[in-house]
Formats: structure tokens, sequence, C-alpha cells
């Protein structure tokens, strides 16, 4: 197989990780919670924007969105990266004095900047809420590969996982099996936790440096993968 072909590389997702894609999972999640605030990082085009519920409280974040979809009034996107906006915004302010109740981290595709945005966000949410994170779960090592090799890429998101699993025990995270990368799902959230925030640097630097040889042996086990299966899926919802 051609190294960089993107046509492959979607199939080979396909077949690895069958029946709906990331995207309609999400949407089932949105029609299940029906949460009355949103946040989203890593906005594109808004394809995954629009998933949300009529009447819930939207914000997108995205450096340079390029929005295709037609959303509703209530849905604010703000062209800035991730962290410029938690450094400038009160994020119960964007939402009207609410707590996220679900969050989709999609921004960089980079395990440092998606475990700043978890710690971000948490701080915003309850032990209620629920944040998704997407592409915790790689292809293979080129496709997960950082800097970027490959047009079909996931970069190492996927060490959120074990970052997580290692420095808080406590929360409850699954990966789901969707195409084309995964959707890891974290619940049990604690808004008041330091763990992550007092030693950001260190662990970063920790598992930055984790290399792909570390999912050879039990990947789904390591990625805490489950079946991409709506009964299960809700189940672990609720």
């Amino acid at each position: 197989m051609d190294p960089d072909n993107l046509q492959a590389h979607q199939l080979w997702a396909a077949a690895s990780l069958p029946g709906d894609d990331y995207l309609e999972v999400l949407g089932r999640i949105h029609r299940e919670l029906r949460p009355d605030t949103y946040l989203e990082i890593g906005v594109e085009t808004g394809q995954s924007l629009v998933l949300a519920q009529t009447g819930t409280t939207c914000v997108g974040i995205d450096p340079r969105p390029r929005i295709v979809h037609a959303l509703p009034a209530t849905t604010c996107v703000l062209a800035k990266t991730s962290d410029a906006f938690f450094a400038e915004h009160d994020l119960f302010e964007e939402l009207g004095g609410r707590p996220v109740r679900l969050a989709f981290l999609d921004g960089m595709h980079d395990f440092t900047y998606t475990l700043r945005d978890f710690v971000n966000v948490e701080a915003y949410c309850t032990p209620d809420s629920t944040c998704l994170a997407h592409d915790c779960y790689p292809l293979d090592e080129r496709t997960a590969a950082n800097p970027r090799a490959t047009t079909f890429w996931s970069g190492d998101a996927w060490k959120l996982i074990p970052c997580l699993k290692k420095y808080r025990p406590d929360l409850r995270i699954h990966t789901i099996a969707a195409a084309p990368t995964g959707l890891a799902m974290i619940r049990g959230l604690d808004p008041a936790s330091t763990v992550l925030r007092d030693r950001l640097e260190e662990i970063s630097a920790e598992f930055a440096a984790l290399p792909y040889a570390y999912l050879d042996e039990d990947k789904a086990g390591k990625l805490n993968l489950v079946a991409n299966d709506w009964l299960a899926v809700r189940q672990l919802l609720h």
C-alpha cells in the first residue's frame, strides 16, 4: 500500500473500526443527552457543530474556521486558538452562566494541546458532564506521527488515554471503536481537580515522549476500546 494513499487509509480504517463513524456516533450522543450547553474545539467547516440539537447553546473554537454549514443563532464561533480563548474568556459567561454539559475536543491532533484542552475544559464541567476526544485510536504508527507525515492523520492525541489512566484513575474512560480513528468518552469529571494542572508541564513532557511502540501489545486494552454498539455506548452515557 502507498504509505500516503488517503483512500487506502480510509478503507483500512473503516474495515478496522466497522459501524457508524464518529460523526454519526457524536450525533447520537447529542440526541441522547440533549445537553443545554456544548463546547467544540476544532470546528473547521462546522460539520460536527451542526449536530447539536435545537436549543443547545454552543461555543466553537478554531483559529481558522471555514464554516460551510448553516449554524443556528444559539451558536457562537470564535476564531482563535483554544489556549488564547481560555486565557482571555470566561466560558461560564459565554454559556450564559452555565457549565459545559458536553464537550468535543478535535483541535490540533497533538497530545500536549489535547491535554491542555482537557484540563481547561474540565474546570467548566460538572460531574455529570461528558467530554469527548477525537483521534484516540490511531490506525498505525505512520499516520499517528507527530509532526504530520501523511494525508490521513490522527496525530498523537491517543496519548491522552494512558495519561489520564495514570494520573486521573477517578475518571471513567472509554474509547468507542468509531471510524476513522476512535472517539474517546470521558465521564466522572471533577472540575475541582488540580492533579493535572499542578504538574502540567512535567506530565506533558512524560507522555509526549511515549513511543507508539507502547501500543504494540494490547492496543485495545491500553486505550480502553469498547465496541461501536449504540446500546452499549448509551449505557455508558448513563
